[in-house]
This record gives structure tokens, C-alpha cells and sequence, in this order.
């Protein structure tokens, strides 16, 4: 199944819907191709909603760390929201779930960039 990205600004924040799987191929190779548009277009806060992302392979996790450590060395933020279990569990056994910002909602995702700007200020 194909990898369907659409992306949406809400308040500064862009919020990157993914349906589909992230694995080898093609897949891996346009996400990681959207976070770098993203990153090149000077986009700071970036929520990836996985909510209909029904499959990650290894090298779909791969490439989600790559795109984490791109966008902190562009000085950006890259979060996940509506993780759901199956995904959740990927992160877990890859020791990678203390790694990512993740939420169980688009709005607290979207949320949180407001609240770490209070913390920050």
C-alpha cells in the first residue's frame, strides 16, 4: 500500500496526515523526501499524524530517526500523534519511544508546541 502524505498549517505548526505504510521502497524514500521539503522550507514545528499508517518496517523506523535527527539539526521539532498501539509497541522494542515526542492526539501534539514556548520563555 502506497504512503498518502497531506500536510496542513495550523498556527505556525505543520501537521504532515500519513496513511498508509512506511517500509522499503518507495514508501521510506517519500517521507523522508517530505521531512526534507519541510526542513528546506524553513518549517520548525512539524506533527507527523500516524493514526493511518497501518504497518512500519525496520527500515521505516530507520528512516523516522533520520528524519528526528535531520530536523533537530535544522533546529526544529518533530512530534507523533494518534500512536496507536502497534506503533507504540515498534518504538517500545526499538528502544525509541524515550526518543520521540509522541501524543495520543493531533490537538495535544499541536498543544504542546504552545506549552514547551512557556517553558522556554
Amino acid at each position: 500500500m502506497a504512503l498518502i502524505m497531506t500536510e496542513q498549517e495550523l498556527n505556525g505548526i505543520t501537521v504532515v496526515d500519513m496513511k498508509g505504510e512506511i517500509v522499503l521502497g518507495e514508501e521510506s524514500n517519500a517521507f523522508r523526501d517530505k521531512i526534507k521539503e519541510l526542513l528546506m522550507a524553513g518549517k520548525k514545528k512539524i506533527v507527523l499524524n500516524v493514526a493511518n499508517v497501518n504497518y512500519i518496517d525496520s527500515t521505516g523506523v530507520g528512516v523516522l530517526v533520520a528524519c528526528f535527527n535531520s530536523a533537530r539539526s535544522h533546529d526544529a521539532a518533530l512530534k507523533l500523534a494518534n500512536v496507536w498501539s502497534r506503533f507504540r509497541e515498534v518504538l517500545q522494542m526499538t528502544r525509541l519511544l524515550t526518543v520521540f515526542d509522541t501524543y495520543d492526539s493531533e490537538s495535544a501534539a499541536i498543544q504542546s508546541f504552545a506549552k514547551s514556548l512557556r517553558v522556554a520563555g
